[in-house]
This record gives C-alpha cells, sequence and structure tokens, in this order.
C-alpha cells in the first residue's frame, strides 16, 4: 500500500501505479484528500490517496491490439474506452427424431432464455436511468454550461452522450480533457457497476472518424498495392479510430497498433503469415 501526494487526482494515480509497478487501471485506491486551488494562491490543497494493486481479471479483447507498459494515461484510455465484450450463442436444434419429453425440455429452456433477455433488458434500463442521474449531478458540479445528458447501457457498455454549451470547452485543446473524462468515467463505471464506456461530446468522435478516414485513404491503397503499410504517429483516441477503421477494411490481414521507441504510436497492416513492422 503507498500513500501518494500529488497536485491532481491524475497525478497522484499515474505516481502510484509507477509506485506500485502496475497499470493504472489496476489500482484500488481511497482518496483522503481532493485538490484544491484555495483562493488567490492560498489555503492550496494537493490530492492525496492511498492505492494498492489489485487482481486484475482478464476479459475479453480483440486479439492483435497489444498494449505497451509506456502508454500514457490519455492513450490508455483511448484504448481501453473502445474495447468491447463479445457475447457467445447457443443455438439450440429440435432432432425430429427425439421423443417428446426431450422436445418440451428444450423448449423450457428457449423459455427461459427468453425471459432471461428480457430481465437483462429491464436490468440495462435501470443502469442507464442510474448513471445518467449520477452523470448529471457530475455536470452540475462541474463549471461547464452542459444540457444533455443521456445513457444508454447495451451489452456492458454505455454509451454516452454529452453536449452543450461548453461542450467544446470539456472537450479541451486536441481532446485533452475528453480523455481525462474518458478516463474517469471508466475507472468510476467500470469498478462500480462492470461496465465499459462510449463517449461522445457533441460531435467529436465523429468529426475525428471522418479526419481519420480521409487521412487513412493512401494508407489503404498502399496496402492494397503493397499487401502492407502503416501510419504516421497517431495521438490519443485517433490510434484507436484509425484501428477500427483498418481492421473493417482488412478483415483478413493483420492490423494492430505498434509502439515505437519513442513511445509514440502507430498502426501497421501485414499478412498473419509475416513478421509485422517494428
Amino acid at each position: 500500500m503507498k500513500k501518494v501526494e500529488a497536485d491532481t487526482l491524475e497525478e497522484a494515480y499515474q505516481k502510484a501505479a509507477t509506485l506500485l509497478d502496475c497499470s493504472i487501471t489496476e489500482l484500488q485506491y481511497e482518496v483522503l484528500q481532493y485538490p484544491s486551488r484555495g483562493i488567490l494562491g492560498l489555503l492550496k490543497k494537493k490530492a492525496i490517496i492511498v492505492a494498492t494493486c489489485k487482481e486484475v481479471v482478464n476479459t475479453p479483447t480483440t486479439p492483435s491490439v497489444e498494449k505497451h507498459e509506456d502508454i500514457s494515461i490519455e492513450e490508455e484510455v483511448a484504448v481501453e474506452i473502445v474495447d468491447t465484450i463479445t457475447e457467445e450463442t447457443t443455438t439450440h436444434i429440435v432432432d425430429k427424431k427425439e421423443p417428446k419429453e426431450s422436445y418440451e425440455v428444450k423448449n423450457d429452456t428457449v423459455l427461459d432464455n427468453f425471459f432471461s433477455s428480457d430481465h437483462q433488458e429491464d436490468i440495462n434500463k435501470e443502469l442507464s436511468v442510474l448513471v445518467e442521474t449520477e452523470l448529471k449531478k457530475l455536470m452540475e458540479h462541474s463549471c461547464f454550461d452542459i444540457d444533455v445528458v443521456e445513457v444508454d447501457v447495451v451489452d456492458n457498455i454505455a454509451y454516452i452522450f454529452i453536449d452543450g454549451e461548453d461542450a467544446a470547452l470539456l472537450i479541451g485543446k486536441e481532446g485533452y480533457r475528453y480523455n481525462a473524462l474518458s478516463y474517469m468515467l471508466f475507472n468510476w463505471l467500470n469498478s462500480k457497476y462492470d461496465l465499459y464506456i462510449k463517449l461522445e461530446i457533441a460531435e467529436f468522435i465523429s468529426t475525428q472518424r471522418e479526419m481519420i478516414k480521409n487521412y487513412i485513404k493512401p494508407v489503404i491503397e498502399q496496402a492494397y498495392n503493397e499487401g502492407r503499410a502503416k501510419t504516421r504517429f497517431l495521438d490519443g483516441i485517433l490510434v484507436q479510430l484509425a484501428l477500427e477503421e483498418l481492421r473493417e477494411e482488412f478483415p483478413d490481414k493483420y492490423v494492430a497498433i505498434k509502439t515505437a521507441k519513442n513511445g509514440k504510436r502507430f498502426v501497421v497492416i501485414n499478412e498473419f503469415n509475416s513478421k509485422p513492422n517494428a
């Protein structure tokens, strides 16, 4: 267990993760003191937390995405906010030669699954309302003028939409506030409700996605012509959006995020049987 002090909670989380030699998302922490700017520089308070490393249960992730210990907070968030959960379904086939009793058992199984599905929808609706209510309270206590907060929970993912007069300020220059907010929301909702998130503020993600689509056009052309290609270095959410678009374009190729020696990240496209670019 480590006690850490820093100017902000984000810095405290990062210091604690470094001291405990684990990922920020693996931290189990208690905030002893929240930071305060004070008045005219007086009565300023630092953030103080007590943290330990919790045991992490592996969750299904896209097989070819590689995570690196040198990923920054914002980049780790970007990777985390786009992690998805796959659900396996079993098809029940009734053999006409089976006796009536066996058919009735299979019918009961299908009926149970039907009601179980309805129950899950009710849980999702309750979670959506609960998270939306708590998120609205959070926005009310912030310094941003936000009047639209919508949450829809589907398949363990909270789809969050936020908009208002200060939406651009909430995104921040180059999306740094967006990444920080995504990081905080993910840690809150994942630890409390076991949810992943997809956050959209105004049309930030839509705009970024369109920009990436235009950028990767020559990358796609090169991959078709030469069988391999890579993007330039990309920051924050952009590298994840590029990964999604390129995987959709090349479902039969090896498409993954790589980290250069300088810590910068990019996406590579290769054949599965060839050694990926370093």
